[in-house]
């Protein structure tokens, strides 16, 4: 009996041990993503966002006004196609992640790091969406600045 007890017990972590939440698949999708950036990996940056994605990021214009840049995704990641290995890193955490069903939004501050310097901080603003049993970024949207970061 203490056998079978003790299997029991070992079979039950072992199954919660890789049973992964949605949270955990959210993360691991905008892990993948930065992964890319930072080994200059253009492919494996497109498979984490949808097919009609949005990426934009918050700027100021050279009078100082604040506008909204977009770019597209096959822009970009022909851009991170051109990065030398371990050349773009942005160092994230997750601040806030909320899930309804097959919308998730994620919320993660950042310091990115240029050839190992620090270069800016910022938050991106994650909307994904789970499409045929993954998930994918459907939006993205960054702040950038200077000021007020803390690398």
């Amino acid at each position: 009996m203490k056998c079978f007890l003790i299997s029991l017990t070992v079979l039950f972590l072992s199954i919660t041990a890789s049973t992964q939440t949605a949270e955990d698949s959210i993360k691991a999708t905008i892990n993948i993503l930065f992964a890319a950036m930072k080994t200059g990996d253009a492919f494996l940056f497109k498979t984490v966002f949808s097919d009609s994605a949005v990426l934009q990021t918050i700027s100021r214009n050279k009078d100082g006004k604040t506008e909204v840049v977009s770019e597209s995704i096959d822009e970009f990641a022909a851009f991170v196609g051109k990065l030398k290995k371990d050349s773009a890193d942005e160092r994230i955490s997750f601040e806030t992640i909320k899930i309804d069903g097959p919308l998730a939004i994620a919320w993660t501050p950042y310091n990115f790091y240029y050839n190992g310097a620090f270069s800016h901080c910022g938050v991106n603003s994650f909307q994904l969406v789970r499409l045929e049993g993954k998930w994918k970024i459907q939006y993205l949207i960054d702040t950038r600045r200077k000021a007020g970061c803390q690398p």
